[in-house]
């Protein structure tokens, strides 16, 4: 059976590592730190197989140099040359087998313009989205266009509902304030407020989450709602669902 388990990293990651109860080899999501990586390896007795890479930014990628000269994984990743030491550079429609199972790949650019994501199929589905969708929110824009994220996130909001989602970032609470205000009448969200921060308290990570749940909570995947446009129109256009979410994402960066 395949179980992930978060490695904090840094003030606010989340460095996943997924493993077999039948096998010691083990693969790490963005492993921006080696330290934490290596020191749970060792911990658990395991050896590190692969390595996936959902984007460029060095809080993902770090770790990298160190990890590669002490295990020699398999490092799958964008097909980006400025990440070094992927052995495979994968995009859209690909897909690469790990830990027995194939994982098929989504570009989703908008957080960076090479990001991508990894979804396997299961009971349950897995996702692992880096910085392009969190619990509640959605990836800053560094590279890439409001209409690249828009579409992005729909492509993620088509998978399957009971899909776990990994994000890479422990962001949930700041989200769900702005969620608050996004769509001040919803309230999952509310409730979704009250879990978090009781799980915060008790300093337990609030991912993974369900990507039916956020379509519930998550603003920038309601741009369709009316009282999310209707919020959202007091700060912006709201014409279409896109230049809602064109709205709600600059809103968003200086709320």
């Amino acid at each position: 059976m395949l179980s992930v388990t978060p490695i904090p990293a840094f003030s606010d990651n989340y460095i996943w590592l997924m493993r077999q109860d039948t096998s010691p080899e083990a693969c790490v999501v963005d492993p921006g730190d080696a330290e934490p990586v290596i020191r749970i390896l060792e911990q658990e007795g395991l050896t590190l197989g692969s390595i996936l890479i959902t984007h460029h930014h060095h809080d993902h990628t770090g770790g990298l140099p160190e990890l590669i000269d002490r295990y020699s994984p398999q490092v799958i990743g964008p097909d980006n040359p400025g990440i070094a030491g992927l052995t495979e550079r994968v995009g859209n429609g690909d897909t690469c087998r790990v830990m027995g199972r194939r994982f098929d790949v989504y570009e989703v650019p908008g957080h960076t313009l090479d990001h991508i994501a990894f979804f396997t199929a299961g009971i349950p589905p897995l996702l692992f989205c880096g910085d392009a969708l969190f619990s509640a929110g959605c990836g800053r824009l560094f590279e890439g266009t409001p209409e690249q994220m828009y579409r992005s996130l729909q492509t993620l909001a088509g998978l399957p509902d009971d899909t776990l989602l990994f994000a890479a970032h422990e962001y949930t609470l700041a989200n769900l304030k702005f969620a608050q205000a996004a769509d001040p009448h919803n309230r999952d969200v509310g409730d979704a407020l009250v879990e978090a921060q009781r799980i915060r308290a008790l300093d337990r990570p609030t991912l993974p989450s369900h990507l039916a749940r956020e379509k519930r909570i998550n603003p920038f995947l309601r741009c369709d709602d009316p009282d999310v446009r209707a919020t959202a129109s007091q700060h912006g256009s709201t014409d279409t669902d896109q230049a809602t979410f064109t709205t709600l994402r600059a809103w968003k960066d200086s709320f």
